[in-house]
């Protein structure tokens, strides 16, 4: 049999290993500084939970498990009167954020609200894999619930101007309003059909704007409602109005795209999203952040209600890196209604695909060996004397392992150490067994000096 791996899925190495945990760390010491708590949940979710929290295109990207016992027999046995639920009830997660609103119900007699968590883990779609695409990968979420003020928005613009400055990924950071979105649909006389205009508009900068028209023309809307769809929510009827305003840092209050289709005075909708995009941009200006209004930005998933957000690379064509936004009653489809959310994800996969892009990792000289320190003998009571050593040396913090085989030469065991990166290399022979004075080499320099266990600790830590 010839291994592989199922398509949209990737295998890491410890080279690849290394600068993924680096953005981990990074992203989760930036969460716990604004006071986030971390928590996780499991990777399968009963499909009642997962089902009608993300619009019919997101529900045909779930991975659903199939049972297990009597019924799979009967299954086999080729009975035909059998139901989808009989055969799955349960699917991986689609989000973080789901399971999360799940969470949140299912524990809010624990809970102190606003409550504040992070959540790193993989999440699974049955999507088409293609670059920055994946059918498997981790997200890094922060969302707080129980709270709806618009300082939450503020400090998650905070939160990821940190992260990618200490990423070192200069990217720029789109904000719109579902409010906005909702407003246009209303005053279209078609309000119920809301999400199919999110859903077209989003694909803009995928599809263009005969793209977008010929998606609206396929849900039935007509030649009147998307004229008036493109003049608000896509600036102009080309495409160079998107290009114009996406590049200029804009003033909302001074727009004047909303009043270009519709009289914004008689949507209080539009109204609201704009005063709340207005307060997060006032914010953010204040605190000498740059973002970015985008009309076309809607993400598609059916349970945000104001702010959303998205930050794409600059220079790095590979779709968004970071996405979220606010939901007011997510929670409300598990029982407890009225309580509000907003929150942001970090894609990691594509977050590591732009750093190799960009050659971010070659600068950070980040190392591929999580060890300091080999032991290196000539014999076997050598190396038998190295394991007391190595216990002094991890006992002090110190990663440290032994060359496990007896037969190979020194100089093989130096190759070890470099082929793995290891600093430090301490040779141990019979005189030092008797001296207790061990040769401790650094395989950058060269250098090699012969100390006592203590300081060598001492030196290596």
């Amino acid at each position: 049999m010839k291994p592989s791996i199922p398509k949209g899925t990737r295998d890491f190495s410890p080279v690849e290993m290394v600068r993924r945990n680096f953005i981990f760390k990074t992203i989760r010491e930036v969460f716990e500084r604004y006071g986030y708590q971390p928590i996780e949940t499991p990777a399968m979710e009963n499909l009642t939970t997962l089902e009608g929290k993300y619009g019919e295109e997101g529900d045909k990207l779930l991975f659903r498990i199939l049972n297990s016992g009597p019924i799979m027999e009967n299954v086999k046995g080729q009975m035909v009167d059998v139901k989808l639920q009989d055969l799955t009830e349960k699917g991986l997660r689609y989000d973080l954020t789901v399971p999360f609103a799940r969470y949140v119900v299912q524990h809010q007699n624990e809970i102190t609200f606003p409550f504040k968590r992070y959540q790193i883990q993989p999440v699974w779609r049955a999507d088409k894999p293609q670059k920055g695409r994946y059918r498997e990968f981790y997200q890094c979420d922060a969302d707080v619930i129980g709270s709806d003020s618009l300082l939450n928005e503020v400090e998650l613009v905070q939160i990821i101007c940190d992260v990618f400055f200490k990423l070192k990924i200069p990217v720029r950071i789109l904000l719109n309003n579902r409010k906005i979105i909702s407003g246009i649909a209303e005053a279209i006389g078609a309000l119920d059909k809301m999400l199919d205009i999110a859903i077209a508009i989003d694909k803009y900068d995928k599809i263009g704007l005969d793209g977008v028209i010929n998606e609206l023309r396929e849900k039935k809307f007509n030649d009147e409602q998307i004229k008036k769809i493109v003049e608000v929510a896509i600036m102009q009827t080309g495409e160079a109005g998107y290009g114009k305003y996406l590049k200029e840092n804009i003033n909302i209050s001074k727009l004047n795209l909303l009043k270009n289709g519709l009289d914004i005075s008689k949507s209080s909708l539009i109204q609201k999203g704009v005063t709340e995009l207005e307060y997060i941009f006032e914010s953010a200006n204040n605190l000498g952040i740059k973002i970015y209004f985008d009309s076309t930005l809607a993400r598609g998933l059916n349970y945000y209600t104001g702010t959303i957000f998205e930050v794409k690379a600059n220079n790095v064509q590979i779709g968004s890196i970071c996405g979220g936004g606010r939901y007011d009653d997510l929670a409300g489809i598990f029982g407890l209604p009225n309580v509000s959310g907003v929150g942001i994800s970090f894609g990691i996969d594509r977050i590591f695909d732009v750093m190799n892009e960009l050659n971010l990792f070659e600068k950070l000289n980040l190392s591929a060996s999580t060890t300091k320190v080999l032991l290196a003998h000539f014999g076997e009571a050598e190396r038998n004397y190295c394991i007391g050593v190595a216990s002094q040396l991890r006992s002090a913090g110190i990663n440290t392992e032994i060359y496990p085989d007896v037969t190979k030469k020194i100089a093989k065991q130096f190759d070890y150490a470099n082929k793995k990166q290891i600093p430090f290399v301490i040779v141990v022979g019979g005189d030092e067994m008797k001296s207790g004075e061990l040769a401790l080499k650094n395989m950058a320099s060269g250098e090699q000096t012969k100390m006592k266990v203590d300081d060598i600790i001492a030196k290596l830590k």
